[in-house]
This record gives structure tokens, sequence and C-alpha cells, in this order.
């Protein structure tokens, strides 16, 4: 007899109860996985593609500076950063120019691939840089920069740098030694102002900042801690052109630096000022500056008294002196109305600050209120 024929189950089971897993059901588990890979895949193709277009626009800028007279050199350049960002390293980075050459090093540039316009530099020193007949040698702990680039122009730059140290030499006196604890540097576009007359905000804060030059003119070695807030006109024009070329455009634009807030101390003597300043036809510094002091009041006068009184002799110099004396310390203004008085100091417990006649840089001299500053004379810049 022939044995009935069994049935096996149709809903999916098996004889023993097992469920039987169907050929789709083994490919949808593997699914995440191959696309995962997939991504994978087209994120490292798309990175070495934008990293071989970077690649050609730096080599394509630097031919550029190279037509436009501008040398740059990258040693030992590499593009790296995978997966998630672009990290341009030069073991160092040297400039040079008609006018101007140096070098740092080693530097590196940083962008993520998610926010390619915001650029994180870091460098190293020493930066060596020679113009004209002037060299400098300038060191630092740490030194970080960052620009926020639009397709226009710039949203803000920025350098912060730390322990800073330096020397110029082939000036008269030379060298000259400077040093800073801590220095920030902002510049953004001025809201309301960049288009119409090409406004660049700029802050500078200096902290333990000592030019010994300068000590025995201001009376002591403390170090000074310097604030400036402005605003510089005509700005948005700036290229890499040689400075005096920049310069001169700067000047024929009518640009102008509109200092906000100019706050220097250095041990007990202060300074605060504000005004606008700017280049005369012969490229020397002028405007005027309204300035308020505390302890800086004893250096200024005798820059006058000294060289009016010695022409005048004997009493007629101690005389010079007393007048020149009070009108520096006793010119007091009356406040605007809701505004603090003039002198009164920044700080609770601080003697307040005296305000002094305008000074005015003008052909050539520095002017404070009616008296010039005798055998100072302001040079062209360029």
């Amino acid at each position: 007899m022939d044995r009935p024929t069994t049935v096996g189950p149709t809903n999916g089971t098996t004889r023993g109860g097992g469920t039987r897993r169907g050929p789709g059901l083994r490919l949808g588990l593997f699914a995440p996985f191959a696309l995962l890979v997939l991504l994978a895949l087209a994120w490292t193709a798309g990175w070495f593609w934008l990293r071989g277009r970077a690649d050609s626009e730096i080599q394509g800028w630097f031919a550029r500076e190279a037509q436009a007279g501008r040398q740059w050199t990258c040693a030992d350049r590499s593009l790296t950063g995978f997966p998630f960002r672009f990290e341009l390293r030069c073991a160092s980075l040297g400039f040079s120019r008609s006018d101007v050459r140096f070098t740092v090093g080693p530097v590196v540039a940083v962008a993520q691939v998610y926010q390619p316009r915001h650029v994180i530099l870091e460098a190293t020193g020493p930066f060596r840089v020679q113009q004209g007949g002037l060299d400098a040698d300038v060191t630092w702990s740490d030194l970080e920069a960052s620009l926020h680039l639009t397709g226009d122009g710039f949203q803000r730059a920025s350098v912060v740098v730390d322990g800073l140290k330096g020397s110029v030499t082939g000036a008269d006196p030379s060298p000259i030694d400077f040093s800073a604890g801590h220095l920030e540097m902002h510049a953004r576009p001025t809201p309301g102002r960049f288009s119409t007359d090409g406004a660049v905000d700029l802050s500078l804060r200096v902290m333990r900042a000592g030019l010994p030059l300068l000590d025995p003119l201001l009376g002591g070695s403390e170090p000074a801690d310097i604030a400036l807030d402005a605003t510089a006109t005509r700005a948005a024009g700036f290229r890499t052109r040689t400075l005096a070329q920049e310069l001169e455009r700067w000047r024929e634009a009518g640009g102008t630096v509109e200092i906000t807030s100019l706050a220097a101390e250095k041990g007990s003597r202060r300074l605060r000022a504000q005004g606008v300043l700017g280049l005369d036809d012969q490229h020397r510094p002028s405007g005027q500056l309204d300035v308020r002091t505390a302890g800086l009041e004893q250096v200024i006068a005798p820059l006058i008294s000294e060289q009016l009184g010695a022409r005048l002799g004997g009493d007629g110099a101690a005389l010079v002196g007393n007048i020149v004396g009070q009108f520096l310390g006793g010119r007091r203004r009356e406040p605007a109305p809701g505004q603090p008085a003039p002198g009164a100091p920044d700080r609770p417990g601080e003697p307040p600050l005296k305000v002094l006649p305008t000074l005015r840089l003008t052909g050539g001299r520095v002017v404070v209120g009616p008296f010039a500053v005798p055998n100072v004379r302001l040079q062209p810049l360029y």
C-alpha cells in the first residue's frame, strides 16, 4: 500500500513547532548594516572629493598670490582631518613681498566639514619679520585665531595670544623690547555701516604689557593694561598690497579711526580718551582726542613747561611751569544731564580723573590746549 502523503504546515511553522525564516526576512536583518556601509563609503568618497577641491583651491590661491608679487611658502604641506574636518598643516609658513617678509611656524588651520566657513588657526613661534631696515623677532606660549567667513566677506575675526615677547632692531634707539601677558584682538563689520562706509568695529585688550623704553618717561616700570574700542571707516577695501598703498588708499577715501574708548592703566597712572584720528596729506597722524588722566599730569606738564620755561629762564621758567601745571590739573567740565562728572573715578576708592585740554594732532605737532609740545614732531607713516 502506498503511504499517505503528509502535508506540512502552511502557516510558517515547521513540524517541530519552530518558525521558518523566509529569505526576505533574513535580508531585512542585514539591511541597516548594509545601509551604514553604503553611507560610510559615500561619506569617505565625498570627503576625499572635497579634499581634492580644497587642495586645488589652495594651489590656485598660491598661484594667484605669486602672480601679484606675493610669495607664500608652506613647508611640508599636508591636508588631513578625515572624517569630520579638514586640517591644513605647514611645518613653517613664509611670506615674501618687495617691502616685507616674514616666517612663522608650525601652523595648523582647521575647518569642520559641516561648518567650512569657520576656520580656526593655531601657530607656534617664533615669528620673524623684516620690513625696510627693521627686524622683529616675536615668540609666544599660545596663539589661536578664528575667522568666520560669509559669502561676500567676513563675519568676525579674532586673535588671542598668551605669553607674548618680542624685540625690534634697526630702530633708533635699538633694540625695542616689548611683552604682554595676554592679548586679544577682535574685528567685525559694523552693523548698519559696513555697506555704506565700509566701517569695521575693532576691539583690543592687552594685559600686563611692558615697553621698557617708555618706563622712564612714564615714571614707573609696572606693566600696563590697555583696552581699546574703535571703529575704522573705509576699511572694507583693504587688500594685501603694500602697507603704503593700503594706507594711501584709505587716506584718499577719507578713512578715519573713531576711538569710542581708550583706557590705559600703569600702576597708579590712568588714562581715558576718545576722539577721531586720521592721516593728513603729508601722511602724518591727525585728529583730536578728549583725554582724562590721573597721575599723568605730572608727566605731561614738564614736556611743555621745561622747554617753554627754558626760553625765559629764571623766574620765567617757574612761572610757566606753574601756569601749565594749573592749566592741566585744574580744568573742569560740567557733566551732561544724567551723565557722571567727567572727572569721576571709574571705580570707588580711586582718585578722580582730571580732564585735560583737548589734545590735537595737527600739522605734525602735538598740541595740548593752546600749548604745542616742544621738540615733538610727528613723522609720516609712509
